[in-house]
C-alpha cells in the first residue's frame, strides 16, 4: 500500500538500516507524475525489452522471405543476382523499420498522417519489384509483407481495400506473365497476415487505452485523496478552533470576575488544543477514527461554552457502523455551524439508528438559500458515499432556526 504526501519530496530519516531484511522492506519513493508516493519501486522494462523487442517482433516473420532468397541464390552469378539480393535485404529492413515506426507512433499515440505511410509502402513495393531479375515470380511473397504493412500504417477504411487489391495480385499476375507460376496459396497468406497484423495493432491500441485508463484512475485517486484530506482537515480544525475561540473569549470575560472558572476554561483550552493536534497527527497518518459518543460529549462542551442550552441523547449504542462514523461527522459539522453562525440560544441533537438531526432556534439559513460551505459539501460527499441523504434548511415549527439532517434509507 502506498501513502501520498503533498510535501515537496521525501525527507531523509537517517542512514539506511544495517540489516539486509530491513533494507528490503524499507519504503522508497516511487516516481509518479503529479504526486509523491512511497512504496516498493516499480521495476522498469529492461533495455533489451525497450529497444530490442521491436526488432525481434518485426524480424521473426522474415523467414517467409526464404523462398525468394533461395531462388535468388540459385540464380547464375551476375548483376541480376546481386542486385536482387541487395533489394531483398533492403526490403526486409524496410519492413522492420515500418514496424518499428508504427510501434513508436502507437505507443506515443501520435498520428503519422497519410503521406509518410504511402511513401513507406511505395519504397517497399519498389524494393520488392527490384528483386524480380533474380527471384522471378517469387517476388510476390513480398506482397504478404506489404499487406501487413498496409494494415499497420494506413487508416482502417483505406487498409481494407488496399489489402484486397494486394491479395488479388498473385491470382492475376501469373495470367499476365507466363513465366510466373500461379501462387494461389499467397492469396490466403496475404489475408492471414493482414488479419494477424490487424490483431497486433488492436492489441497495441487496447494496451495503450488500458495504460491511459490506469493513469486516469491514478489521477482520480490522487484527487479523491486530496479531497478526503481537505474534508478531514476542515472538519477537525473548523470544529476544534471554533470551540477554542469560544472558550478563549469566555475565559477572557471570566478572568476578572471568576478567576477560578477562567483557569478551568484555560485548562480546557489546553486539552482541546492537544486533542486537535492529536487529531491532525492521526489524520496525516490516516489512522483517525471518530466516535459518536465522543462527538456528543465534545458538542455538549462546545455548546455550554457558547452559552447555548443543549438537549442531547443519553445513549447512541443502537447506531450501527458505518452510520456511527457518518453521524459523528454530522454532529461535528452541525454543532460547529450552530456555535459559529447561528446566534442560537437552544440546540437539540436527535440521534436514531437511521437518522441524526441538529436543530437550533437561531437565525436559520440565509435568504439566498446558499448552504454550500465547504464543511457541508464535505458532509454531503460523506453521506452520498454511505448511501445516505443530507438535508439542510429551516425547521417547521415557530421559532425554529437551522436544521441539519442526515438520514439513511431503510
Amino acid at each position: 500500500m502506498t501513502a501520498t504526501s503533498s510535501a515537496s519530496g521525501p525527507v531523509s530519516t537517517g542512514p539506511a538500516p544495517a540489516r539486509p531484511d530491513d533494507d528490503e522492506r524499507r519504503l522508497r519513493p516511487a516516481e509518479v507524475p503529479g504526486m509523491h508516493t512511497f512504496g516498493p519501486r516499480v521495476p522498469l522494462p529492461s533495455p533489451f525489452f525497450q529497444r530490442g523487442f521491436g526488432w525481434i517482433l518485426g524480424g521473426v516473420w522474415l523467414f517467409y522471405l526464404g523462398q525468394p532468397l533461395g531462388t535468388i541464390l540459385r540464380h547464375p552469378d551476375g548483376f541480376a543476382k546481386w542486385f536482387s539480393l541487395a533489394a531483398l535485404i533492403g526490403f526486409g529492413f524496410s519492413y522492420i523499420l515500418v514496424f518499428l515506426w508504427m510501434r513508436r507512433l502507437r505507443l506515443a499515440r501520435e498520428d503519422g498522417g497519410l503521406r509518410k505511410p504511402l511513401a513507406w509502402l511505395a519504397v517497399m513495393l519498389a524494393l520488392a519489384l527490384a528483386t524480380i531479375p533474380g527471384a522471378g515470380g517469387d517476388w510476390m511473397v513480398g506482397l504478404v509483407y506489404i499487406a501487413a504493412a498496409s494494415i499497420m500504417v494506413l487508416p482502417t477504411r483505406a487498409a481494407g481495400p488496399t489489402v484486397a487489391v494486394i491479395a488479388v495480385l498473385p491470382l492475376v499476375l501469373p495470367e499476365v506473365v507466363a513465366s510466373w507460376k500461379p501462387e494461389n496459396a499467397l492469396f490466403f497468406s496475404i489475408l492471414l497476415a493482414a488479419f494477424a497484423m490487424f490483431g497486433v495493432t488492436r492489441m497495441i491500441d487496447h494496451n495503450q487505452r488500458l495504460t491511459a485508463a490506469n493513469r486516469e484512475i491514478a489521477r482520480l485517486a490522487v484527487a479523491e485523496e486530496r479531497a478526503r484530506a481537505a474534508r478531514d482537515l476542515h472538519d477537525i480544525l473548523g470544529h476544534s478552533l471554533t470551540v477554542i475561540t469560544i472558550k478563549a473569549e469566555l475565559a477572557g470575560r471570566l478572568v476578572s470576575v471568576a478567576p477560578e472558572r477562567a483557569e478551568a476554561e484555560v485548562n480546557d483550552l489546553e486539552r482541546l488544543a492537544r486533542e486537535a493536534l492529536a487529531d491532525i497527527r492521526r489524520t496525516v497518518g490516516n489512522y483517525r477514527e471518530v466516535c459518536l459518543e465522543e462527538e456528543l460529549a465534545s458538542a455538549r462542551s462546545a455548546l455550554s461554552a457558547a452559552g447555548i442550552d443543549a438537549k442531547l441523547p443519553g445513549s447512541v449504542a443502537d447506531v450501527p457502523e458505518p452510520r456511527g462514523t457518518l453521524f459523528s461527522w454530522a454532529v461535528r459539522e452541525g454543532v460547529t455551524n450552530v456555535v459559529r453562525h447561528s446566534g442560537a440560544t437552544h440546540c437539540v441533537i436527535t440521534v436514531r439508528p437511521d437518522l441524526v438531526e441538529i436543530a437550533d432556534n437561531g437565525r436559520g439559513p440565509s435568504e439566498d438559500g446558499d448552504h454550500g460551505g465547504s464543511g457541508l459539501r464535505g458532509l454531503r460527499e460523506r453521506a452520498e458515499a454511505c448511501g445516505a441523504h443530507l438535508s439542510v434548511g429551516r425547521g417547521a415549527g415557530p421559532g425554529s432556526g437551522f436544521v441539519l439532517r442526515v438520514s439513511v434509507p431503510a
